[in-house]
């Protein structure tokens, strides 16, 4: 079993193979999913992949386990207390993954299904949604309250009731 260790940082890849206890090093990968998918179908599916949690390690993830065996995102923080060198370079960080991981001593993190990703998609733009209707909302009110308009007594009511209040409301003057 071979081991690669994958730096990634936010346009490129620095990848490192640790091949029977020697250290390859394989370069600098693009950050784009073509890129990462050509760079894994020249490994193995005996192969495993390790790399640092990001805040898009999901994609790369994603890109490159159908073509090896494993993929495994490293804590990061933990990480950095394991491995704390005086020397970092990107070719050091990618081997220290792929030393750790080959120990058995690398901290991982969870890496959800798809189907748990979706749904952390659509909580997240529900809270978006909700909190920018709160937004909008006291907007308005803040809105009415400077024209001296007093609030709609139907606020948790029928649309049609809300809609004959502001009928009723005289035009507010810009």
């Amino acid at each position: 079993m071979r081991v690669v260790g994958l730096d990634i940082h936010r346009v490129f890849a620095e990848a490192v193979m640790l091949d029977e206890g020697k250290l390859v090093r394989l370069g600098r990968i693009g950050r784009t999913r073509d890129h990462l998918e050509a760079f894994a179908k020249t490994l193995t599916h005996d192969d495993h992949v390790v790399v640092e949690a990001t805040g898009n390690a999901a994609a790369v993830v994603e890109a490159i386990a159908p073509h090896v065996g494993r993929v495994v995102v490293a804590n990061p923080r933990q990480v950095r207390l394991i491995a704390h060198a005086k020397i970092k370079t990107d070719a050091i960080d990618a081997a220290v993954l792929a030393r750790l991981y080959a120990s058995n001593f690398l901290p991982e993190v969870w890496i959800p299904d798809q189907r748990t990703l979706a749904l952390r998609r659509q909580v997240t733009r529900r809270n978006q949604v909700v909190r920018q209707r709160v937004r909008l909302k006291t907007i308005v009110q803040s809105i009415l309250h400077a024209h001296l308009v007093p609030q709609c007594p139907h606020a948790g009511d029928v649309p049609a009731a809300v809609g004959e209040w502001e009928a009723a409301l005289p035009a507010l003057s810009r």
